[in-house]
């Protein structure tokens, strides 16, 4: 049986997930009391094997029943009963940007600002997302892409059971650390393509960029420490039972450093067989805020 309960900021999506989740053949139920798990969980377990996909909403719509979550989700343990967290977050930004394009109120500010509710749930919710199996952000997600995320999570059971879901992420610093990042590494420390004038147009996609970064013996020794890193994590992590690991690789602007780098981690991991994906989340900022004219 796969137990998921479904949480996080509102507006984050989770409406968008559980119907995803719906859609994967899971039995859903949203805004459950927290007190009630334990009740559900044991019909679940007498059900003779008819529910085996589970998918659990709660967050702060549910007040005070909230705040037994954790002693519901211990008597789980206690009871050896396996379950998963699914933590939906988003910048603060674009919480706010939702709420108003929605007109709804904050559940923790129906009469105030929504950041001041938006601050309130963060800390009430600080322990659940640090408790998170997975931890999804939705700020740059359009509605089809979270759900391509979640089948890639919790669909076909028993593949993703099997196999570890690598992401090998890029991105600018300047624009945060993306926060659903399982590894972060920093490759500010090389040579900057952005300074010499004749590749500040090009990105790490591109051989003149591509070749400048890889030249480097600081570039070539990094890329072989994080390649015997990750080969040595990969099949523990497989063998604690992840099924998604995240590697973000960040340099200032996340155009040409981070994600020549991220290409050439990803060729090697490709190569090894697996499932695994290259993102580079923020190759095109600076161009589209204006930060840099070509």
């Amino acid at each position: 049986m796969r137990f998921v309960i479904v949480t996080g900021l509102s507006g984050a999506g989770k409406t968008e997930a559980i119907r995803s989740l719906e859609d994967l053949g899971y039995f859903c139920v949203d805004n459950l009391p927290p007190t009630l798990i334990p009740k559900f969980a044991e019909a679940c377990n007498q059900s003779d094997g008819k529910i085996e996909k589970i998918a659990l909403v709660m967050d702060i719509r549910g007040g005070k029943f909230f705040d037994a979550l954790f002693e519901s989700l211990k008597y789980l343990t206690d009871q050896e009963f396996k379950y998963e967290i699914l933590f939906l977050d988003s910048s603060d930004e674009v919480l706010v940007k939702r709420f108003k394009e929605s007109r709804r109120k904050h559940p923790l500010a129906p009469d105030g600002r929504v950041t001041r509710g938006i601050i309130l749930e963060r800390s009430k919710l600080r322990e659940v997302k640090d408790r998170a199996d997975n931890i999804i952000d939705t700020s740059r997600l359009k509605p089809r892409e979270l759900r391509e995320k979640i089948t890639e999570i919790y669909g076909e059971e028993g593949q993703l059971e099997r196999e570890l879901s690598i992401t090998i992420l890029s991105f600018g610093f300047k624009y945060g650390i993306p926060v659903d990042s399982d590894l972060v590494f920093d490759v500010r420390f090389l040579p900057n393509p952005f300074y010499i004038p004749e590749l500040k147009r090009f990105s790490g996609n591109d051989e003149p960029v591509k070749h400048y970064v890889l030249s480097h013996e600081e570039t070539q020794g990094f890329i072989t420490k994080l390649e015997d890193m990750l080969r040595f994590l990969i099949p523990n992590y497989l063998k604690e039972g992840k099924r998604q690991l995240i590697v973000s690789i960040g340099c200032t602007g996340g155009r040409h450093r981070s994600v020549a780098i991220a290409n050439e981690i990803y060729e090697k991991l490709r190569d090894e067989g697996g499932k695994v994906n290259i993102e580079h989340r923020d190759i095109n900022e600076d161009i589209n805020r204006g930060g840099m004219k070509l």
